[in-house]
């Protein structure tokens, strides 16, 4: 069977009239394994990898990772897509249309949105957003309250729209807007703090875009200091990401440097939760994973899992990326089939669209399901694989 990203890249290939030799040349890999990730034998989970095949293709990663059919209506969600994207677009357009209302009571529907994020509630979280985008733009509209509101913007775009557009598996260019309005409400603020939550929203659009460069050239220009626990929070939240990108442009060196000061300021800060990031040493060890992974370090990853406690994690959105990293990580390792059912299957429980609509796994799914046996485990993974809307 073929993922759907991988059978995407397939039908891009064929649209393009390029060879499997050409296309896996221009990427940097064997055509065997080109083949192989079409087919999907081998999961397509890599940033670089997606980035060098969509450049050998000449189109944009989304249009690889993008571009897979889920069944419409799977998930509860799915219902407010399309009224966060209106809410979104109309803003853009600077006609929100929505109320003028108190701070404390856009505080308090902002809080609820961000503690469903946090909480893997994406339907309690979606049919909250329209109508607090609107709202926080039409009162600011009105001269209310600035610089506060400004602060409330900032949060909610990247860490409620961004956070749930993504989770939910929606098109990496609407995320993007919401990346885009946070990015000016900093810029009108300038507050560090504030504009290092934006810069973190910025990076992680233009890693999804396969724009390295310059999400390194945004985290060089943030700095929120270390002079207070906000401060020291932040800034290691941006070395972590600056790690990510750094093992997706292939620069070890640069990597392990971020990582360890990331390190170095979890164990100053302890377990912390400001601007809703959770970061602290327990988190620090789920994103050291996730670089080893973007690295094709499967081994390390697994054996960085066994050092941190999930219990310790502070949230169910970390927990599920827990699992889900283990679970990528022991798919790839000799004889670890059944532990990465297990761990993907936890991942699942705690968060159903982490899984059944992030490509990455997807094609790690559609990989075991490759090798899968007529055996409790592969009914399982048969059962998550269904699930995902791909074909068994």
């Amino acid at each position: 069977m073929t993922s759907g990203i991988g059978r995407t890249l397939r039908q891009i290939r064929n649209a393009r009239g390029k060879s499997l030799a050409v296309v896996a040349g221009l990427a940097g890999i064997s055509p065997s394994y080109l083949s192989r990730l079409e087919s999907g034998e081998r999961a397509l989970d890599r940033r670089s990898l997606i980035v060098a095949l969509a450049n050998a293709l000449d189109v944009a990663p989304s249009e690889i990772t993008g571009t897979t059919v889920i069944p419409a209506g799977e998930l509860d969600e799915d219902r407010s897509l399309n009224e966060v994207r209106l809410a979104l677009l109309s803003v853009s357009m600077e006609e929100p249309r929505g109320a003028v209302a108190p701070l404390t009571a856009l505080t308090a529907r902002a809080t609820e949105v961000l503690m469903a994020q946090r909480d893997c509630d994406y339907t309690l979280a979606g049919t909250k957003l329209p109508a607090l985008i609107r709202d926080l733009h039409t009162t600011l509209a009105a001269g209310r309250d600035e610089r506060e509101l400004l602060r409330l913007l900032v949060l909610t775009h990247v860490q409620g729209t961004q956070a749930w557009l993504c989770d939910i598996g929606a098109n990496l260019d609407l995320a993007w807007q919401a990346a885009t309005l946070a990015r000016q409400a900093a810029q009108r603020l300038d507050e560090p703090i504030y504009n290092a939550v934006s810069t973190f929203g910025t990076a992680f659009g233009l890693i999804g875009a396969g724009g390295f460069d310059l999400a390194a050239h945004a985290l060089d220009d943030a700095d929120p200091g270390t002079a207070t626990p906000e401060g020291m929070q932040m800034s290691g939240m941006l070395a972590l990401t600056s790690s990510l990108v750094s093992a997706a442009s292939g620069q070890r060196a640069t990597r392990v440097a971020a990582l360890e000061q990331a390190r170095d300021l979890a164990v100053r800060t302890g377990e912390g939760n400001a601007m809703w990031f959770g970061f602290g040493p327990s988190n620090v060890g789920v994103w050291r994973m996730s670089v080893a992974l973007e690295a094709g370090e499967h081994a390390a990853a697994a054996k960085i899992a066994g050092t941190v406690d999930p219990d310790a994690l502070p949230s169910p959105t970390r927990k599920s990326a827990y699992y889900r990293e283990y679970g990528r990580a022991l798919a790839r390792l000799p004889k670890q089939r059944e532990a990465a059912v297990r761990m993907l299957r936890e991942a699942e429980r705690i968060s159903p669209a982490r899984i059944h609509r992030h490509p990455f796994m997807r094609s790690v799914l559609a990989e075991l399901l490759a090798r899968a046996k007529r055996d409790a485990t592969g009914r399982e993974l048969r059962g998550m694989a269904y699930r995902a809307g791909l074909h068994v």
